[in-house]
């Protein structure tokens, strides 16, 4: 019988793992509308992290769906995408933080992050906040105007849509449940994860 390990990530909060080489991570929208964020380490060379440029060079597109690559800023494939219900997710925005909030959204005082729970559940395995890059923003819904605006628009994802992922290296990889009204249609929900093997 195959080892699947469950995880259930409640709104605006984050999680921290390692998925060893052939693992397959599974990541759930149960109630739709709602973006992950995730962020990937080499385990054997934490200098290297999953990179939106080069991922974005190999596979000739920003819209990363099922059959491409995630490669690693040493050129390295980390992840492949081996099956997308919703074939829409971002690569270009960096994780919401607690300046984004107070620049973008005029927010006094605490709001959580994407970026305070990736760092807080990174640090356990020796890495700190500066060297988190941008993240795979799945589910986030971005459309490049032909202004080079960014328009976020409400995740495409609808209940249960999920995408699959097979690690092609041995990993740390962190993922939360977004904190960013506007990247959320204006709720916050709940994140599933399920790792196989």
């Amino acid at each position: 019988m195959e080892n699947i390990t469950y995880y259930h990530l409640e709104p605006q909060t984050g999680i921290g793992f390692t998925l060893k080489k052939g693992q397959v991570l599974h990541v759930i929208d149960p109630q739709g509308e709602q973006v992950a964020d995730l962020i990937a380490f080499a385990q054997a060379d934490k200098t290297e992290w999953l990179s939106s440029g080069r991922s974005f060079d190999y596979n000739n597109t920003i819209y990363l769906t099922t059959g491409h690559v995630l490669y690693s800023n040493k050129s390295n494939p980390m992840f492949t995408i081996l099956e997308d219900k919703v074939g829409k997710h971002d690569f270009l925005f960096t994780p919401c933080s607690p300046e984004m909030f107070k620049i973008i959204y005029k927010c006094e005082g605490y709001h959580p992050s994407c970026f305070e729970n990736l760092t807080k559940n990174l640090t356990q395995f020796g890495i700190e906040g500066h060297a988190i890059p941008t993240t795979f923003n799945i589910f986030m819904n971005v459309d490049v105007l032909s202004s080079g605006e960014l328009k976020i628009g409400p995740p495409l994802s609808r209940p249960g849509d999920f995408i699959t992922l097979r690690a092609e290296i041995d990993l740390i990889v962190a993922v939360t449940a977004c904190s960013a009204e506007m990247s959320n249609n204006g709720s916050f929900k709940p994140i599933e994860l399920a790792i196989y093997g």
